[in-house]
């Protein structure tokens, strides 16, 4: 076989346990992250200075659900117990795995263990005549505090 081979499919991603399977089409699971882990500075006569910054651990995932499906609700769910009470609210926890094969039959898990989640906004909606079918659809924006990742 030429080269390396990365093939990739059945992604799972779970919220408090739970596996979501409602996904639309398009990306479906987004995960992103939108500060750098380390901020390195040129100082003077040639040193340099190595920073950790805290925020290079927080996310935002985005999950496409179909709109009014059972993990539209879960994840509407959460964010009312969220507005209800904030200081009192159970901080979401999650995972998203990407299954990575080689070719030969090996799969190796990409995993993203994500803590201290919460619904990051309220998820936009429209209504089309023309037959869109993006307005069957829901996108869910969480933010998480803190993650890491591991390959097994």
């Amino acid at each position: 076989m030429p080269g390396s081979v990365s093939l990739t499919g059945n992604d799972v991603v779970t919220l408090n346990g739970r596996v979501f399977h409602d996904f639309a089409n398009g990306d479906v699971i987004t995960l992103t992250f939108a500060a750098e882990l380390v901020k390195v500075q040129a100082s003077k006569n040639g040193n340099i200075v190595y920073g950790l910054n805290e925020d290079g651990k927080v996310s935002s995932l985005t999950l496409t659900l179909l709109a009014g499906s059972s993990d539209d609700r879960y994840i509407n769910s959460l964010l009312a117990a969220q507005l209800q009470d904030l200081s009192g609210f159970t901080l979401i926890v999650g995972s998203f795995v990407k299954r990575v094969g080689d070719g030969a039959g090996n799969v190796t898990n990409v995993i993203y263990n994500t803590i201290g989640g919460i619904v990051k906004k309220f998820p936009e909606a429209k209504t089309n005549t023309t037959g869109d079918a993006s307005q069957s659809v829901v996108k869910w924006e969480l933010e998480f505090g803190s993650n890491t990742r591991a390959l097994m």
